[in-house]
């Protein structure tokens, strides 16, 4: 199996599909989840394949809401008017850090999961057990990128604007997706968390015992890096006790 030699802290985009070194160990590779992937039953929507869920601390970086997500707006969840369109990404922040799941997958998941993740960049990070003792080996953390570096891979339209219309021949990639519902970027500093998300990561959390849940509402951020999701929802009481439509229920039910 080919791997790629890349410093921690570092991305990984630059060899398509193939996993950095420092992420695998035995044909399995370490992930990080920090947003709906802090539900085991979630994760496995999304890698099937997974093992060993647990937790781990993440230092130098801090959660934002600040990526929009096509699929909230095909699921009839987003809210354009009032901009809670956004779902979780990452960030690099000295001296901040959050409580996130880590768990494997096999190495044959990567190509997909790359995929999947396309929007971000994907980092070889080093995790610590909550005793804050060391964990040997890195795992992948999906990171806020640019609409400019997506688009360059992912757009048949660019450099040229982003694709309004839809046809056969329409691109389909996630910010031309975006475009078509009046969204002009991926990454954006003004927007709000999607309500079905947001109440889904916080159920997630929860469920992982009070530190876990206490840490994502005090360590996670509204797009403009002072609100905490604690602040957000105390303004915002009514986002826990909507329920989602019934056919995303078993989806986003934390």
């Amino acid at each position: 199996m080919i791997v790629a030699e890349v410093m921690p802290g570092q991305p990984i985009r630059q060899a398509a599909g193939v996993p950095p070194a420092e992420v695998l160990r035995n044909g399995y590779i370490s992930v990080l989840g920090f947003g709906s992937l802090l539900s085991e039953r979630s994760s496995k929507y999304t890698t099937p394949n997974l093992k060993n869920f647990r937790l781990a601390r993440v230092r130098g970086w801090r959660r934002v809401f600040a990526h929009c997500a096509p699929i909230f707006f095909e699921r009839g969840i987003a809210n354009f008017e009032t901009r809670e369109m956004s779902s979780l990404s990452v960030e690099r922040c000295e001296n901040a850090s959050f409580i996130a799941t880590l768990f494997e997958i096999p190495v044959s998941d990567f190509a997909a999961l790359e995929q999947r993740e396309a929007e971000f960049d994907l980092y070889p990070v080093f995790p610590e057990n909550l005793d804050e003792t060391p964990i040997e080996d890195a795992a992948i953390l999906c990171a806020r990128s640019t609409d400019e570096k997506y688009r360059q891979v992912h757009c048949k339209e660019y450099p040229n604007e982003c694709s309004t219309e839809i046809s056969d021949s329409a691109c389909l990639c996630v910010a031309c997706t975006l475009n078509r519902f009046g969204v002009d970027r991926i990454w954006r500093d003004d927007v709000l968390p999607c309500r079905v998300y947001l109440r889904h990561c916080v159920i997630a959390a929860q469920g992982l015992g009070d530190e876990v849940h206490s840490d994502f509402l005090d360590n996670t951020f509204l797009a403009d890096r002072e609100t905490t999701i604690r602040t957000h929802l105390e303004q915002n009481p009514t986002i826990i006790s909507e329920l989602p439509p019934v056919s995303l229920q078993e989806r986003y039910c934390g």
